[in-house]
């Protein structure tokens, strides 16, 4: 009786642990490819956005698609976190599961990557957006991300230009204030006034990156104001922003919004081909999932800061959209190439920018 009750006591352990979603801490694929798990914040996958770019990148690897992640649960899976307070257990959680890599998206992760890698020194984690973790086992992507913002921010000024726009006004809604977001901001007012030195730019902060009826609110607010156009950085908030968009150019109102992250043209799409969305800021987080993952399988993975740039494709804007106008595509693409080689100099901080008298006095964007 007494092997019995122990015998029922380790089955009853063993099917709580695979309840909870517990692994063989030595789990790994059959054929060499690694193993990750993706953590997010509570915006998820599909927020059509940065983690959903991520997401891609890991599906690519193993040769899947968003579409059919046929390798989910077997080589990645990903677990997201309705809030911060969880980011510390989720993190805990994986480390213990045995995955090779483990992945997360965003500076709000940094802290608790911080606290939790040094426990773990010899799992490998990645951090996309953070370079100052500063940990040996843990790979940190940085993007320039003012430098795909400016050429965006050209894109809108210069279609308000083909458009016949007098004293056009621009709007920038932001996620939570800070350093990255920044860089978004601080590229895209550089890119219009390139085209429109003393244009006339308003900005908004929504801290937080999952509620888009702030965005949409706001949104409308500066469209029925006059303005042309609206760039957000705000991850699933940003949404909003489309949302609004599509309802004014349905109505037939000569606005737009820009994406961000991942190519959002086909969530602009209000009829037919026609999307509100007029250019995205393309920021290949997809790229970072995919590097990250060949290092691992390589042998080649090492903690440091790892640059994405305009120059390693790290960065770029969408011209999916038919009703961008062509010429404003050669124009951008010579920026482009200028960014490139060094000829055009992008601010990347508010204090920098105000500074060379790139930017105006007044908006909320925070350096730190």
């Amino acid at each position: 009786m007494k092997k019995l009750s122990i015998l029922v006591l380790v089955l009853v352990l063993s099917a709580t642990l695979f309840a909870q979603g517990g692994k063989e801490p030595t789990a790994k694929a059959a054929d060499g490819r690694p193993t990750i798990r993706l953590l997010t914040d509570a915006t998820g996958i599909d927020d059509k956005s940065f983690n959903a770019a991520a997401w891609r990148g890991i599906v690519q690897f193993y040769g899947d698609t968003v579409e059919n992640p046929a390798n989910r649960g077997k080589l990645y899976d990903v677990v997201t976190a309705q809030t911060q307070d969880m980011y510390i257990p989720n993190l805990r959680q994986a480390s213990d599961e045995g995955y090779d890599l483990i992945m997360v998206t965003g500076f709000t992760w940094a802290d608790a990557l911080g606290e939790v890698a040094p426990q773990y020194p010899d799992q490998k984690y990645t951090i996309v957006d953070v370079d100052w973790v500063g940990k040996p086992n843990v790979m940190e992507f940085i993007y320039s991300e003012e430098q795909g913002s400016y050429l965006v921010g050209m894109v809108a000024a210069l279609q308000a230009k083909e458009d016949g726009i007098k004293d056009p006004k621009f709007g920038f809604i932001g996620g939570v204030p800070g350093a990255t977001i920044t860089k978004f901001e601080m590229g895209y007012v550089q890119g219009i006034r390139s085209v429109y030195p003393n244009a006339t730019i308003y900005d908004y902060y929504a801290n937080d990156w999952g509620k888009p009826e702030l965005a949409k609110a706001q949104a409308k607010n500066w469209y029925d104001m006059g303005v042309y156009c609206i760039f957000s950085a705000a991850g699933g908030t940003g949404n909003g922003t489309i949302a609004q968009a599509k309802e004014y150019r349905m109505q037939g109102k000569d606005i737009w919004a820009i994406g961000v992250d991942s190519d959002q043209y086909a969530d602009g799409i209000y009829t037919g081909t026609k999307s509100a969305v007029l250019t995205s800021m393309l920021k290949r987080v997809e790229n970072s999932s995919l590097m990250v993952l060949k290092a691992v399988q390589d042998g080649s993975f090492k903690g440091g800061v790892v640059q994405m740039g305009m120059a390693d494709e790290g960065v770029g804007y969408s011209t999916a959209n038919p009703e961008l106008s062509k010429n404003v595509v050669k124009q951008v693409d010579a920026a482009k190439a200028d960014i490139i080689n060094g000829k055009i100099k992008i601010y990347k901080t508010y204090r920098d920018a105000l500074a060379a008298g790139a930017a105006p006095a007044g908006l909320a964007a925070l350096d730190d």
